[in-house]
C-alpha cells in the first residue's frame, strides 16, 4: 500500500528572477540569457546562460574567500536546509551597520543547526542604485552569531559586508571571514523575507552542484512542514 505524502504548507519563494538586469557585486561578471535554440528553428527550446558563480540569490562556500576552505560541493547538505530563525532589522539607514545588540532578542533562538536569516527589508531596493548601499553586519556580531553554533547567515541584500565600488569596504570582510571561517555558508539576494511562515519555518537554500566553485545560485524557499 503506498502512504500519500502530506505536502509541505505556506511554501513562499525567497529568490529575484535571474535576467540580464540582475545586478551583480562591483566587478562581478553581468548576467547574459540568450537563446542556443528555439521551436521554430530547431523544434527545442535551449537557453544559453552566461553568469558569475555569485549571480542572484546565491550561496557563498568558505573557498569564496579562503583559498584551502570547503568548495560548494563539498559542503554538508544540512547547511542548506533547516529550522529558520528571521531577524528583522529594518530601519538601519543606508550603510548601517547591523550590531549583536539589533540580534539579542532572536538570540535564545540560535543554534546549531540553525538558519539565521536578516531582514534589512534591502531588497526593496532590488534594481536601482540604492540596492548597493545596503546595512550589513559587522564583525563582533558575525562572531556572536557563530559562537552560538550558527553556521547558515543569510540576507536580503548583496553582501553580508558592506558594498564598495573601489576597494574594500571600512571594516573589511569581517562578517564573511567570520562565517566562512567558521566553515559556514553565507546567503545573499534573498527577497520577501517578511513572508516566511511565523510558526515553524523551515528554510531550503540548496544551490546548484557546481565542481570545485567558490558558490553557486539558489532557488531559496521557505515553508512550514505539516503537523
Amino acid at each position: 500500500m503506498t502512504r500519500s505524502v502530506p505536502p509541505v504548507r505556506d511554501v513562499v519563494d525567497l529568490s529575484h528572477p535571474l535576467d540580464d538586469d540582475t545586478p551583480v557585486y562591483p566587478g562581478d561578471p553581468v548576467a547574459r540569457f540568450s537563446p542556443a535554440t528555439t521551436v521554430a528553428a530547431d523544434g527545442y527550446n535551449v537557453l544559453h546562460v552566461r553568469m558569475g558563480s555569485q549571480t542572484g540569490t546565491h550561496v557563498d562556500a568558505p573557498y569564496h574567500f579562503l583559498e584551502d576552505g570547503p568548495r560548494i560541493d563539498e559542503i554538508p547538505l544540512e547547511y542548506f536546509l533547516g529550522p529558520a530563525v528571521v531577524a528583522d532589522v529594518r530601519g538601519k539607514p543606508p550603510r548601517g551597520r547591523i550590531e549583536w545588540s539589533d540580534l539579542a532578542p532572536w538570540a535564545d533562538r540560535l543554534g546549531p543547526g540553525r538558519i539565521l536569516l536578516l531582514r534589512t527589508g534591502w531588497d526593496e531596493h532590488w534594481g536601482t542604485d540604492a540596492y548597493f548601499d545596503h546595512p550589513y553586519l559587522t564583525g563582533d556580531a558575525a562572531a556572536r552569531v557563530v559562537a552560538a553554533g550558527v553556521r547558515t547567515v543569510g540576507l536580503d541584500a548583496l553582501s553580508l559586508d558592506e558594498t564598495v565600488v573601489d576597494g574594500e569596504p571600512a571594516d573589511g570582510f569581517a562578517a564573511h571571514l567570520t562565517v566562512l571561517g567558521a566553515g559556514g555558508v553565507i546567503v545573499e539576494n534573498l527577497r520577501d523575507l517578511g513572508r516566511v511562515p511565523a510558526v515553524d519555518p523551515v528554510v531550503s537554500v540548496l544551490p546548484l552542484r557546481l565542481a570545485g566553485a567558490d558558490g553557486a545560485p539558489v532557488r531559496a524557499v521557505a515553508f512550514r512542514l505539516p503537523g
